[in-house]
């Protein structure tokens, strides 16, 4: 079980600027998927929903260590990812609400968000089948000879399918520059690691391809930043991969229709005293990184951002008709689809 803040934790192990900075991206994935909560119990927005409230370290964590070139591939719960690559939350918004300006023109929704221009290639809902896109994508990387490194993130679910160990294999036979990160918030759906699986401490399933693998404090940034830091160090020297367990917990059900009735209120608290928000925060204040009235400027600052994302959602229009028939099959190859 997670332990509550240390004096020692409150040390700092990075810049200045690195810590306010996790704050405003941290807060921004937060405050965004907490509206979208609130935009689903109204049906503004349909289908699916998954947050990610209470794992926001790992994407901020992430970010901080990659750079701009770099690729993330991520699974369902996909909202963070594209905020954390830069993408301005109206975008997602619009795509929730399934409308025409959204990332995916409104016809990917919640699981489905895409953005090549920030390096973003999903936002997958078929459990396990961005893994082995991920080492595609790094395959690609490598033949091209840049130094781009791709981040391929996963539940602790997704790990259960054998596409994982083709892919890992495959990724150490030819030394992939990609980084795999276990999002492990202890339960595939409703279901916990250890009715799934008798290796609970999932990072150890990379030993048998002699992967270098690791676990992570997923609650924390500051150790996130760090072990992707020396994975892409890794990667980029034509090391081959790195497999990352990130422990960590999400705060709501697994989507918006989950009472999360399988774990007790004890459980959920308990990961919340160690809650990553709180935590830089804490760093913030005792070193007197930002005072009150800059932390306050940024908390508003993002209010604006969700407020402006909501209305950009609210007054887009939806997609013609004619849009079924676009983006379906190659427009060059196949003419004749879009008379």
């Amino acid at each position: 079980m997670p332990k509550t803040i240390t004096k020692k934790e409150l040390k700092p192990k990075h810049s200045q600027k690195t810590y306010v900075e996790w704050f405003r991206l941290m807060h921004l994935i937060r405050k965004f998927e907490e509206k979208a909560g609130q935009l689903y119990i109204q049906q503004k927005i349909r289908g699916f929903c998954h947050l990610y409230i209470g794992q926001e370290a790992l994407v901020a964590g992430c970010i901080s260590a990659i750079n701009k070139s770099d690729n993330l591939i991520t699974a369902y719960r996909d909202h963070a990812h594209p905020l954390g690559k830069g993408m301005h939350p109206k975008y997602v918004m619009a795509e929730l609400y399934g409308k025409a300006t959204g990332s995916t023109k409104g016809k990917g929704g919640s699981m489905h968000i895409f953005d090549v221009k920030n390096r973003l290639f999903g936002g997958h809902a078929i459990v396990g089948a961005q893994i082995p896109m991920g080492a595609g994508i790094a395959f690609a990387e490598k033949y091209k000879k840049t130094k781009a490194v791709t981040l391929c993130f996963m539940g602790d679910g997704a790990v259960r399918q054998g596409a994982l160990h083709e892919t890992f294999n495959m990724a150490m036979t030819w030394k992939l520059p990609v980084i795999f990160v276990i999002e492990n918030n202890n339960y595939a759906m409703g279901t916990s690691v250890e009715r799934t699986s008798n290796v609970t401490d999932l990072y150890k399933l990379g030993a048998a391809y002699d992967m270098p693998s690791f676990p992570v404090d997923g609650m924390r940034c500051e150790s996130v930043h760090d072990s992707v830091i020396e994975a892409a160090k890794r990667a980029r020297s034509g090391e081959g991969p790195t497999l990352l367990e990130m422990v960590t917990y999400r705060y709501k059900g697994h989507s918006m229709s989950d009472p999360a009735s399988y774990r007790t209120k004890e459980e959920v608290e308990e990961y919340k005293a160690r809650d990553c928000i709180e935590h830089v925060l804490s760093v913030i204040k005792k070193n007197k990184f930002a005072n009150a009235k800059e932390l306050d400027m940024i908390r508003k600052k993002v209010k604006a951002e969700i407020d402006e994302a909501v209305t950009f959602a609210e007054e887009s229009p939806y997609p013609d008709l004619d849009e079924l028939y676009i983006d379906v099959y190659s427009q060059k190859d196949y003419p004749y689809i879009i008379e």
